[in-house]
């Protein structure tokens, strides 16, 4: 049955490049109205900078799992890259900026095989920038946002289970938090919740579906872990703290003051995160180390995320140290659990990390700092409305990613199973699931030659 299963994405590819041929033409002629060429220029490198945040965490997963697991573990990010892109031209992007249906999801015929976007216009939250520029931007976050969840199950799923899954993740959980956030018809949007860069969107959605897939699929039968590569984890982190900026100043949709603010506050909370998880390891009695500032700096460019765009570069420190504290806790509590094996923590850091990022937005948002926000001022400005509208929005999307990522899980593993054998978690994902290895000399069956 599985070996059939794999010919359908095939089969459908296929499908997908036959209806091309029956797509209407695009005019000749596109109506640019209002497109600035300074907000295009760094939109375009802004779209690019996000895009590269996939291979840095390629590397950062990469270097944090066994030896016999980097190939496996960073080729789930890589191949995010080409199943996301494929589904956001066909419908993906309509069913996040679609026409809206009930301010959850949107209309899959609005931008269906991107038609329409090409010569559509521009998109009101972006209105200087081209349609089709803000639909490859976005494509940037939806790519990124299942590669997260690969950490928790790092080291024991098979490949295909994982391609479909995150298929499903895309159509049926991502696509409607970014409508209900980021559509101006959308349920969270008209609601009040601010989420500038994807803190919620992207971070919270992929923490809770990390720790359901941690859940479902339980713990690993081989249990020694010895990160193969830090100096992975390094380039990996240089790599997501430099595409932050696109993701964060980016999200400003031009060249302007507020992507300044955003690139400003990004760069202060990852410094202080990181700082805080290794000051607050000496005062457990540990060594400082080039891992623990590593996750503390993505922490702090988790946490920034949904507040970039609306705090101050005094309170993004705050944001950066308490986010940094908390997930360090949740990371220690969750090493002395015995139910979680959330392989490379990505729920105590994406998960925890956007949840605190989303409350710290609610109680250090400043109006003076963006006038797009209608909602109010923090909490830490006395007032109320907008902490509390986070703290509600934060129960219903935690409920909604964690049980709908379980529902998906499950019908993955009803059509294909998701774990691997032990035998194949034991020889390793990268031989068992795609004849690879780091280096071809340490392989020593024949049948895992690799041709060239």
């Amino acid at each position: 049955m599985t070996k059939n299963l794999s010919k359908i994405p095939f089969l459908l590819l296929m499908a997908i490049v036959v209806a091309t041929f029956f797509l209407p033409s695009v005019p000749s002629t596109t109506e640019n109205g209002e497109i600035n060429g300074a907000d295009t220029a760094w939109m375009l490198t802004a779209a690019a900078l996000v895009l590269i945040m996939t291979p840095g965490l390629a590397f950062f997963y990469g270097g944090m799992v066994n030896k016999k697991n980097v190939l496996s573990t960073m080729l789930q990010s890589f191949i995010c890259m080409a199943v996301v892109t494929v589904i956001w031209v066909v419908f993906g992007f309509s069913l996040a900026f679609g026409d809206s249906i009930g301010g959850i999801f949107g209309d899959p015929r609005t931008f269906f095989m991107m038609n329409g976007v090409i010569d559509g216009a521009p998109w009101v939250a972006a209105p200087t920038i081209p349609l089709v520029l803000f639909a490859m931007f976005q494509l940037k976050f939806a790519i990124i946002t299942p590669a997260l969840i690969t950490g928790a199950f790092a080291e024991r799923i098979r490949f295909i289970s994982y391609v479909l899954f995150i298929g499903l993740f895309i159509v049926f959980i991502y696509t409607p938090l970014a409508h209900a956030t980021w559509h101006p018809d959308g349920l969270l949007f008209n609601y009040g919740v601010l989420d500038f860069a994807g803190g919620t969107v992207v971070h919270m959605s992929a923490g809770w579906a990390a720790l359901a897939s941690a859940l479902y699929m339980k713990k690993r039968n081989d249990t020694n872990h010895a990160p193969a590569h830090i100096s992975y984890v390094l380039l990996g982190t240089g790599l997501l703290w430099f595409g932050w900026f696109g993701f964060n100043a980016g999200s400003a949709m031009g060249a302007n003051s507020l992507a300044a603010i955003a690139l400003a506050t990004t760069t202060t909370a990852s410094a202080s995160a990181a700082i805080a998880w290794v000051f607050f390891d000496a005062v457990k009695g540990r060594k400082p180390s080039a891992m623990g500032t590593c996750i503390g700096a993505v922490v702090g460019l988790v946490a920034i995320t949904p507040a970039a765009g609306f705090v101050t570069i005094p309170h993004s420190i705050a944001i950066g140290v308490i986010a940094s504290i908390i997930s360090n806790l949740v990371v220690d509590w969750r090493t002395r659990t015995n139910i979680i094996d959330d392989t490379l923590d990505v729920f105590p850091c994406h998960g925890v990390g956007g949840m605190v990022g989303m409350l710290l937005t609610g109680v250090f948002a400043n109006q003076a700092i963006n006038g797009g926000n209608e909602t109010g001022n923090g909490l830490i400005f006395g007032e109320t409305t907008l902490f509390l509208v986070h703290l509600i929005a934060l129960v219903g999307v935690s409920i909604f990613a964690f049980f709908g990522s379980l529902l998906l899980l499950k019908i993955t593993d009803l059509i294909t199973p998701l774990r691997v054998t032990p035998a194949e978690e034991v020889e390793g994902l990268d031989l068992s699931q795609h004849d690879e290895t780091m280096s071809y000399e340490e392989i020593k069956k024949p049948e895992h030659a690799v041709a060239y």
